[in-house]
């Protein structure tokens, strides 16, 4: 079985983990309503998408 045949430096490893940040969703404004929404889904406030209404909005 391979084994390492040097041993990985601090700064190394360190580079390595440095990638597993938490990353916030982007959130833009529904053209529709002006609520904020997920972009590329249908906005839940008034239920339309691309200009036109796919589902009813939920009632609250």
């Amino acid at each position: 079985m391979p084994v390492p045949k040097r041993r990985t430096s601090s700064t190394r490893r360190d580079k390595r983990r440095a990638n597993w940040k938490l990353v916030a969703g982007s959130i833009s404004n529904c053209p529709q309503c002006g609520e904020p929404r997920i972009p590329h889904r249908v906005c839940r406030h008034c239920g339309f998408y691309d200009g036109r209404m796919v589902t009813r909005p939920a009632e609250e």
